[in-house]
């Protein structure tokens, strides 16, 4: 018997190790490894030396990843099945490996198979990290952005330095080896600076953006391609038609001047190539689509069109024709589906700025493919940039909104006078140097103002009000009273702000205060059960202390202050639970009350949620900083 329990004993300790193992994975993977993987698969063609390196890089660094984490947490996959464009997807994927049963040259290459699974990791590896790690998305854009943009002024100066009438620059050497190819990635970007100059709030950084606009879209006029002019052209129109604000009659009016300008100095830019057998080759292939109209040719046929001249082409040089030659209309069907749902949710939840870039993003893509293209699932290469990473884009976001993760409420532009106005009679409960931080409006409602950080930092890229207001919400749904939040506002001096319903009741700290031994040493237990809680969650409080904790009127306990909070996948690891644990003692009443004198009714309290050896090390990090201040 007693060696039967030593087994069960050590079994249990085997599963928790491994248990705990895991999670660690899952957190560096999706916390560490997807971000490089998509800031790589964003720029890495600027500086590889071929494709085939962008193919390792993606397959080691974004899609194993992704698939393995998905098969350690079936419930991400899930999560990631409830999308639409996810599940559309799946149609489409499934359909054109369908079509190999009718092949003309049936063939075993399992790379056909791999790349729908490749392109689905995507979508999912999209979903991971817009739910568990969004508050890096903007600045991996961002940096991915400036990576284009240095290797584009260097080319363009190497273009003007050695131009000659004819010439057509390319992206560089190594892997954009094409004109046509490198003006995809060239527009890409041009969109993205063009959101940065559509929603930015502050001067220095349309300072910056602007002008790495027209150094993008001089990269564009250089390759000599008219898709991308074609593609942008529809860009502005949905970004303007979704924004709707003063910013948009400027664009659509420097759209018109910049077209006119085009016509009347360099025409040939756009008349010298004609159709480019574009007519003819539609025509083609058109013909060719008629034989089987609705299954297709399948998913791996060979496509020849012989043009007049002799030259013979491969591509029906349209993404909807190719849709249709190789998988026919019941292919056709989720394909459309996935760009019009894209569309759709773009314009649905304009107010969040992301969806606005990445529904931006497919708006290119779909004008790009409306003259070139025509495979449909590929390997990682320009055409991904023109549909499947902004549609991955749109996934990963509808799934972190759906998850809470992205943040639901719309901000508000705050005019001086209107902040004004909303401060009227209010008391000042906290201040700096620079004036008020949070107040009581005359209503009952806190306001609580967070000053600009400088434009390259976190704080410019996550505002801190919206890292409030979305920790709020988090927290909530994981059944952690917050205060209520009300409004989420932008004021001119690029300063932001917060308003919400307080929580009532008293701080730890005070209700700690007014007790007798007895009682607090209960309350302190409770306070310890509460803190294992968030940790068992995955809530790392930076600003954890008695401040921060409320005890409210039905004796639960809530949280306040929390701009500085991250959610974490997995429960928290040692460290950082010890990390917290170090931030409370900095506090000399903290620390007397919970280390001090009432450290084994804290530890018991933490016990009674957490796993032995997490409480373990706990009690041995108090003990080793006890022995160290002694």
């Amino acid at each position: 018997m007693v060696g039967f329990l030593k087994m069960e004993w050590l079994y249990c300790m085997h599963s928790k190790r491994l248990i705990y193992g895991s999670n660690r994975v899952f957190d560096f993977l999706v916390l560490w490894i997807l971000p490089i993987g998509l800031l790589l698969l964003l720029s890495s063609l600027f500086f590889v030396s071929n494709r085939n390196v962008l193919h390792r890089i993606v397959y080691i660094l974004f899609s194993v990843p992704t698939l393995f984490m998905l098969c350690m947490r079936p419930r991400e996959l899930k999560e990631l099945l409830r999308e639409p464009l996810a599940l559309a997807f799946l149609v489409f994927s499934a359909w054109a490996l369908t079509s190999l049963l009718w092949s003309p040259e049936p063939t075993a290459d399992t790379d056909l198979f791999k790349r729908p699974l490749n392109t689905f990791m995507l979508f999912g590896g999209c979903g991971l990290l817009l739910h568990y790690r969004n508050e890096l998305f903007k600045p991996i854009f961002f940096s991915a952005a400036v990576i284009a943009l240095v290797v584009s002024l260097c080319n363009l100066v190497a273009f003007v330095k050695g131009f000659e009438p004819g010439m057509r620059m390319i992206g560089g050497r190594g892997a954009l080896d094409n004109p046509l190819l490198s003006s995809h990635l060239f527009g890409f970007f041009s969109v993205y600076w063009l959101y940065v100059c559509m929603t930015t709030q502050r001067l220095k950084v349309l300072w910056f953006s602007a002008p790495a606009l027209a150094v993008m879209l001089a990269a564009v006029l250089a390759t000599g391609s008219r898709t991308p002019l074609v593609a942008l052209t529809l860009t502005i129109l949905w970004m303007t038609f979704v924004s709707r604000n003063r910013r948009s009659a400027l664009l659509i009016a420097g759209m018109i001047l910049g077209a006119a300008g085009l016509l009347l100095l360099y025409p040939e830019v756009i008349t010298n190539r004609g159709s480019s057998f574009r007519f003819e080759l539609w025509g083609m292939s058109l013909q060719r689509i008629a034989e089987h109209p609705w299954i297709g040719h399948s998913y791996d046929s060979e496509l020849y069109l012989t043009l007049a001249d002799g030259n013979e082409l491969r591509e029906p040089h349209s993404f909807a024709l190719g849709v249709l030659y190789y998988v026919g209309i019941i292919g056709f069907i989720p394909w459309i589906f996935m760009l019009g749902w894209g569309l759709y949710k773009g314009l649905k939840e304009r107010a969040q700025p992301l969806f606005i870039l990445a529904s931006s993003l497919l708006a290119y893509g779909i004008g790009a493919g409306l003259t070139e293209g025509g495979g449909i699932l590929s390997r990682p290469k320009e055409h991904w940039f023109l549909l499947w990473i902004p549609l991955a884009i749109i996934t990963g976001l509808s799934i972190a909104q759906r998850r809470r993760s992205l943040l639901s409420i719309p901000v508000q532009n705050l005019q001086p006078e209107d902040f004004e106005r909303l401060c009227a009679d209010a008391h000042v409960i906290e201040a700096d140097g620079l004036g008020p931080k949070v107040l009581r409006l005359a209503d009952g409602r806190f306001l609580k103002v967070f000053r600009p950080r400088r434009w390259y930092t976190s704080g410019s890229f996550n505002p801190y009000s919206e890292r409030f207001a979305s920790n709020a919400e988090q927290l909530r749904s994981l059944g952690i009273p917050t205060p209520q939040i009300l409004g989420v506002y932008r004021l001119r001096d690029a300063s932001s702000a917060v308003s919400y319903t307080p929580l009532p009741g008293l701080t730890l700290r005070q209700a700690l205060q007014s007790l007798d031994n007895s009682l607090r040493e209960s309350l302190i237990e409770r306070f310890g059960q509460f803190m294992a809680q968030l940790h068992e969650r995955g809530v790392y409080f930076r600003s954890l202390h008695l401040g921060n904790v409320l005890l409210m009127e039905d004796g639960e306990f809530g949280l306040i202050d929390i701009a500085d909070l991250r959610i974490y996948p997995s429960p928290l690891r040692n460290a950082l639970r010890q990390r917290n644990l170090r931030h409370m003692q900095r506090y000399p009443q903290d620390r007397a009350w919970l280390f001090e004198t009432h450290f084994e009714q804290l530890a018991k309290g933490y016990a009674s949620v957490a796993s032995p050896g997490a409480t373990a090390k706990i009690r041995e990090h108090v003990l080793a900083l006890a022995s160290t201040a002694a």
